[in-house]
């Protein structure tokens, strides 16, 4: 009972966190239907509850995704599958996004370059099976991926995108918008010379 209670405070923290970064203990409590001093047994401080949230957080991520097949797969399919595992975790992983207070944690710090580098690796094959530009920097995709996250759950919340649609928008957004010579940039372009 204990445990399903944290958890359902967890949850409700998470969900508030995320669309209110400045939520007060009363509010998380408000949300998740228990008292503060009932909160206060579980996380004895804010800061507290907030790491055991990052940590959990990160543990979802984990989850979803480590049933991915990705060596037996094509790593842009891996992609997709990636989307469609941590799109419903969008919430969660805005909430780490805005969170500067876990950032300097070293179990948190670990898991997350961990996490960071597995998505690294996964463009860097996309690169090689030629899905992906070779010339766009991994650190710029990976953040375009997490923004992707974000931006699908976000249309969801607000009821702009439905449920079912957001992983494979984003994914879409992503491949379409990286495709080798898809697009030309302002430095790119060769200057014609003026007609006389």
């Amino acid at each position: 009972m204990n445990s399903l209670k944290r958890q359902t405070v967890l949850a409700s923290a998470g969900a508030t966190l995320a669309r209110n970064p400045a939520a007060s203990v009363a509010d998380i409590a408000s949300r998740a239907g228990v008292g503060r001093a009932t909160l206060y047994r579980f996380f004895a401080t804010r800061e507290a509850l907030i790491r055991a949230l990052a940590l959990e957080s990160l543990m979802q991520i984990d989850e979803a995704t480590q049933t991915i097949p990705y060596e037996t797969m094509p790593a842009e399919r891996g992609l997709a599958e990636t989307f469609k595992a941590i799109v419903p975790l969008g919430d969660r992983f805005h909430f780490l996004a805005n969170e500067p207070a876990v950032v300097h944690d070293p179990e948190f710090k670990a898991v997350s370059e961990r996490q960071r580098k597995d998505l690294a690796d996964l463009i860097d094959v996309m690169k090689s099976e030629g899905s992906l530009d070779r010339t766009v920097s991994t650190a710029w995709a990976v953040a375009t991926v997490e923004a992707l996250i974000y931006v699908a759950w976000a249309s969801v919340d607000d009821g702009s995108v439905a449920r079912r649609d957001a992983a494979g928008l984003a994914f879409r957004t992503f491949v379409r918008g990286l495709q080798p010579d898809q697009w030309e940039t302002p430095s790119s372009r060769k200057t014609k010379p003026a007609k006389s």
